[in-house]
């Protein structure tokens, strides 16, 4: 979703729904392998666990160029720090989870207002999330609520 954001080709080319979900599954086979998008090595990671925090990170920075991070996000408005800064050209994806660990990833893409307008992969759409869900909960999201880590770029870029 970051890179049908910020590349029009790319998301021509992957407009219809069969189209991008090929695509969602065929990156996260590159992401979770020996080599990136880009052919550089990278730890590997069961894919039956989902996508390595630090891997989405490096996924930001290779498509924007901005040195991305993973930051925890486990105490009361922490993710909502890092979100309020989001924009479609520097999306931010962020870990759900229940209090026990992560078990989803939302994409975070711009602040509108008082909330980030949030890409929801379990249902396909993008939604409006307020600053007191970020903040306080629960954020409903996958069904997960509480956020873990949240891949930002460093404050000043």
């Amino acid at each position: 979703m970051a890179r049908r954001l910020m590349r029009p080709g790319y998301a021509r080319r992957v407009s219809a729904q069969p189209d991008f979900d090929r695509e969602v599954i065929s990156l996260h086979r590159r992401i979770t392998s020996m080599v990136d998008t880009r052919g550089g090595l990278q730890v590997p990671w069961l894919r039956a666990i989902g996508t390595p925090p630090w891997a989405a990170a490096r996924e930001r920075r290779l498509l924007t160029g901005d040195n991305y991070g993973v930051h925890p996000t486990r105490r009361q408005g922490e993710a909502w720090e890092w979100l309020q800064h989001a924009t479609p050209a520097r999306p931010m994806a962020v870990y759900v989870g229940d209090r026990w660990c992560p078990r989803h990833v939302v994409l975070g893409i711009e602040r509108a207002g008082d909330g980030v307008w949030t890409y929801e992969p379990s249902a396909g759409h993008v939604t409006l999330v307020s600053r007191e869900r970020w903040e306080h909960g629960p954020l409903r999201l996958g069904g997960w609520d509480q956020p873990w880590f949240v891949c930002a770029p460093s404050p000043d870029q």
